[in-house]
């Protein structure tokens, strides 16, 4: 970081228009396709597989077809692909991000998971065997195999082709959201963040959470490459002070999911630029990234984004944009819900209903114009949804009171 000091100051405006015309929430600065969305935002929060769809959609030039052009680049073309990452969680990330995105996060996250589930199996399972680990990498390796034998393969069928996968283990015995179940999931989790089998197509539409997987090498022919841990953590930490700058060290351990320790190390390969943030905060961007954003052209514009959204998922101090409207909006382990923005700022929350109507309420007076924008929002996203009903994975109070 630069020892000389902070080089300028940044007030909330002008993060708030960097945030406007980076996350492509204006008309005049929407993307042309779905790859160019995901490449803006770094990756796509997909753990509620409608997210992905809904936050292209609405940074799109024409958000028509936003379905069919996601489709394609995720399950034929597959300039996008799907992978669990940051914080343990699912995105959705362009072809040269995914190795990237594997080496800084998804390999530490697999020795941990494997060493859990390990641990779980000599605790409460039910394998009779001398050497857990090797029981279990034989496992693995048997499912891939089954997996590369079928072409592509539901858990279900998985476990039909290797019986082992339905072994069991308890779970918090003693709490009562504990339980028994199989290993499946688990197993298929390993394969995933150690980078040999990807989701391929969901079972159903675009909303349903139930995918068919593939090996890596019959899904990416060649498989994904392999960078080097620290170079791949840092060219993660480049894209995101790129995208979310100005930010925190505790905004990139929060996002990463990363120790301040692994954070700082890869900043220090950048030399960020420290800017002063008001409020005693300083922030973190890129060399030569201080200047002022220019504000998108036109009025300001409302933009209706879904939850989990990468936008309100990119920082963990939020009051900037957010206000005071969190208790409203996000649920009570800090996931937020469908959010409506004004001018670069959260005002207020949007549901669907079940006829299919999309409505809105904003939570501060914000004048006449935004009223108008949020409402003309509202009619588009109604008509985009048709007849596709979209209940967000973790419920809000508002969004909840709006359905009721």
């Amino acid at each position: 970081m630069n020892p000389a000091g902070m080089n300028a100051a940044m007030n909330t405006a002008e993060r708030r228009a960097r945030l406007v015309r980076r996350h492509l929430l204006a008309p005049d600065v929407r993307a042309a396709d779905p790859v160019a969305v995901a490449r803006a935002l770094v990756a796509l929060h997909a753990t509620d597989p409608a997210t992905v769809y809904l936050s292209v959609a609405t940074r799109l030039s024409d958000p028509a077809p936003a379905v069919k052009a996601l489709d394609r680049a995720l399950y034929e073309d597959r300039t996008l692909v799907r992978l669990l990452g940051m914080r343990r969680t699912m995105f959705v990330v362009p072809l040269d991000v995914a190795p990237v995105v594997q080496s800084a996060c998804a390999v530490a996250i697999a020795l941990g998971q494997r060493k859990l589930l390990l641990q779980h199996l000599a605790a409460g399972g039910t394998v009779d065997a001398p050497d857990l680990a090797a029981w279990l990498a034989e496992v693995e390796e048997s499912t891939v195999r089954a997996m590369a034998a079928r072409g592509s393969a539901t858990a279900t069928e998985l476990a039909q082709d290797e019986p082992r996968l339905r072994e069991q283990i308890t779970l918090l015995p003693d709490k009562p959201y504990g339980g028994t179940s199989n290993i499946t999931s688990r197993v298929l989790f390993l394969l995933a963040v150690d980078g040999r089998i990807v989701r391929g197509r969901p079972r159903g539409t675009w909303i349903s959470s139930q995918y068919r997987w593939s090996t890596v090498d019959e899904w990416l022919p060649g498989g994904l490459a392999r960078p080097p841990v620290e170079e791949a953590r840092t060219a993660l930490v480049r894209d995101w002070l790129r995208a979310y700058g100005p930010g925190t060290i505790a905004d990139l351990k929060w996002w990463t999911g990363w120790t301040v320790g692994e954070v700082r190390k890869a900043l220090a390969a950048i030399g960020p630029l420290e800017v002063d943030l008001g409020g005693g905060a300083t922030g973190l961007v890129l060399p030569d990234d201080e200047a002022p954003e220019p504000a998108p052209p036109g009025e300001p514009c409302a933009a209706f984004l879904p939850a989990l959204d990468p936008t309100v998922m990119g920082w963990t101090a939020r009051d900037w944009f957010l206000g005071p409207h969190g208790p409203a909006l996000f649920d009570r382990s800090g996931n937020p819900g469908p959010t409506v923005w004004w001018d670069g700022r959260v005002v207020g929350g949007w549901a669907q209903r079940r006829d299919g109507e999309v409505v809105f309420r904003l939570l501060e007076d914000t004048g006449s114009d935004a009223v108008a924008a949020a409402e003309a929002e509202a009619a588009r996203l109604t008509g985009w949804l048709g007849d596709v009903r979209v209940t967000p994975r973790f419920r809000t109070p508002l969004e909840k009171s709006l359905v009721e």
